[in-house]
């Protein structure tokens, strides 16, 4: 019988990190333990960037915790050239397409250094070189901007895509209703992926809609849906890989569902022990996709417990390097607050700059004398 893909649950692998009949992966080993040293750098960064955010070095994190598959193997599954438009969760995609550590700790620092000039809240990371667009708190406004960005490669005679990134809570605002109808209609060049981690926030999936999946919504907009394990890396890419591919031959967009689950807190501003039962936690932290795939290699023979420490330690080195060069450097000048609002400086900003570089020189003054 045939399973329909809005409703079934797509996997490469198993619970114990076995290929399943017919379903591996076309990735060659190289690249799958280059995804295991992704899915590994991107575990060790969230625990180390939410310590130092208890600790008062930063404002704010979101952590992947749990979820790693997802923008592990989505990055995996799409080109250099394709441009990403994040939710909170997905911000490491640009580490995996070659974008520097230090300049994504910079981010978070709010420093000189970070590309955004310190105008994002941490985990807000950004960066033109690896075609990845910043995002807003606002749930959901990343998305009419993929489909209005692949239209416009379209019209270019680009083959370039949109890979476009939301949350199950992000279902139930306006934005997702028009980017997806939109792209439905104009058959935009788009992968909408969906993380549903059971909660948007503390709303658990069952609250958030009646639908018997969030990849079946995808129907009501004419075109398919597809409801992938999230905590299986290989699924992930292959179904981005195919939904990429789909788009790029001028089908229309795909819905992907990946059903994973958030194992910390929404944020380092959140409390799930007010809303989640502690023995659901449990459950899930069985599927943890990096165990998962760490045993996958290992019954690869490409990995075992010399090389899999190897690995660890040197991506620790590499995030104690990288912060080092990201603490250095003081916060963005003021007068960066000018820059990059209008191609040309109108009158009140203009008298704002004069006004902020004419107290400025008096403050200096006061000091020498």
């Amino acid at each position: 019988m045939t399973v329909d893909p809005a409703l079934g649950l797509f996997r490469v692998l198993d619970d114990d990190g076995c290929v399943g009949p017919g379903a591996d992966s076309l990735l060659s080993d190289e690249s799958r333990l280059r995804i295991f040293r992704e899915l590994v750098r991107v575990r060790r960064l969230d625990e180390r960037l939410t310590a130092l955010q208890r600790q008062g070095e930063l404002g704010f994190h979101g952590a992947v915790f749990g979820q790693e598959a997802v923008p592990v193997g989505a990055a995996f599954g799409v080109d250099a050239a394709d441009w990403v438009f994040p939710a909170l969760r997905e911000s490491a995609i640009m580490l995996v397409r070659g974008f520097p550590l230090e300049l994504y700790l910079a981010q978070a620092f709010g420093t000189a250094r970070d590309v955004a000039k310190g105008r994002q809240m941490p985990s807000h990371q950004s960066g033109r070189r690896v075609n990845q667009v910043s995002w807003s708190s606002c749930i959901a406004t990343q998305l009419p901007h993929g489909v209005g960005m692949a239209l416009a490669a379209r019209r270019a005679g680009a083959s370039t895509i949109a890979l476009a990134f939301l949350g199950d809570g992000a279902t139930s605002h306006p934005d997702f209703h028009a980017a997806l109808n939109l792209a439905g209609v104009l058959r935009a060049g788009v992968v909408f992926v969906c993380q549903n981690n059971q909660y948007a926030l503390s709303v658990p999936a069952a609250r958030q809609t009646a639908s018997a999946s969030f990849a079946i919504k995808a129907r009501a907009y004419g075109f398919p849906g597809v409801r992938v394990d999230g905590n299986d890396v290989l699924a992930v890419e292959s179904s981005v890989r195919a939904a990429a591919e789909r788009a790029r031959a001028g089908s229309g967009p795909t819905l992907i569902e990946c059903v994973t689950y958030r194992l910390g807190p929404h944020s380092t501003s959140d409390d799930p022990s007010r809303y989640r039962d502690p023995a659901e936690e449990r459950q899930w932290a069985t599927r943890d996709p990096l165990s998962r795939f760490r045993q996958h290699l290992v019954s690869r023979g490409l990995l075992d417990e010399a090389r899999a420490a190897a690995v660890a330690a040197a991506i620790e080195t590499e995030i104690d390097v990288a912060l080092a060069a990201a603490r250095a450097h003081p916060p963005p000048a003021l007068a960066t607050l000018w820059e990059d609002v209008y191609a040309g400086e109108p009158w009140h900003l203009l008298e704002q700059r004069i006004a902020h570089e004419t107290a400025h020189r008096i403050e200096v003054l006061a000091r020498v004398l």
